[in-house]
């Protein structure tokens, strides 16, 4: 996976490990590695932008991105925030949720969150491992950054349903991590958090909004060419996705 020829400046700053391989979390009986981009502190918002656009993410103060040995199913996707046609259920969404209040908080750490934290990890990824985090590791993941990183509170009657973490980035929002009331009937927090982001960009003049990996053959993960259009980072190039597209790579 080499680095765009723009990049290559800021970047001759870092330097670049392979991790070990470790259990695929989204592709069963698979091993992924990941290549990770340090030290960490020299990664200000301007560098951190150009990694997500060579493809990287952000968890906590890490920076990385899949540098897996036989696979490329992983791959990075951003919205057009201009261009982007909302389907039915989009448009569902976005009206369902729309006595939501956003509110900017600090990045520190609440308890309040951190129980919605524990309520959605066991209810939407049981047994993932992140269900048992401590209040420690919640806070590394989420709290610790580098960059400009945005913590937006979601209520509704008061009460918090959803808290969204973004970076801004000089072309864009990139999306960290969202976590929800995983009860609520008839519900589709996911779906307006991403509709709402793409708000947030048109709103600050920002063209794309960065939504991580899409990944064809993961259920967790396929949803997100429900959005179009959408672009993929592809042999270094980043084009277009179809609606329905098959698994890139093995």
């Amino acid at each position: 996976m080499a680095l765009p020829d723009d990049a290559a400046l800021p970047f001759s700053l870092l330097q670049f490990y392979a991790t070990a391989p470790y259990p695929c979390s989204y592709l069963a009986d698979r091993q992924a590695r990941s290549q990770v981009a340090a030290p960490a502190q020299l990664i200000d918002s301007e560098i951190y932008a150009s990694l997500v656009r060579a493809g990287f993410r952000r968890s906590g103060i890490f920076t990385y991105r899949p540098y897996c040995d036989a696979c490329r199913a992983c791959i990075p996707v951003r919205l057009p925030a201009a261009e982007l046609q909302l389907n039915r259920h989009q448009r569902r969404a976005l009206k369902g949720h729309g006595a939501l209040i956003p509110r900017e908080r600090s990045l520190v750490f609440r308890e309040e969150h951190y129980a919605l934290y524990r309520r959605y990890q066991e209810a939407r990824h049981p047994g993932g491992g992140m269900h048992n985090d401590s209040q420690e590791q919640y806070a590394q993941f989420l709290l610790q950054s580098h960059v400009d990183t945005r913590l937006i509170e979601f209520s509704e009657a008061g009460v918090v349903r959803m808290v969204s973490l973004i970076d801004v980035l000089d072309d864009g929002l990139s999306s960290v991590y969202t976590f929800y009331e995983p009860d609520v009937p008839k519900s589709s927090f996911g779906i307006y958090n991403i509709l709402w982001q793409r708000q947030q960009c048109l709103a600050l003049d920002l063209p794309y909004l960065y939504l991580g990996y899409w990944i064809a053959n993961s259920r967790k993960m396929a949803y997100k060419t429900d959005f179009q259009p959408i672009e993929g980072l592809i042999e270094g190039r980043w084009q277009r996705l179809p609606p329905v597209a098959t698994t890139i790579g093995p």
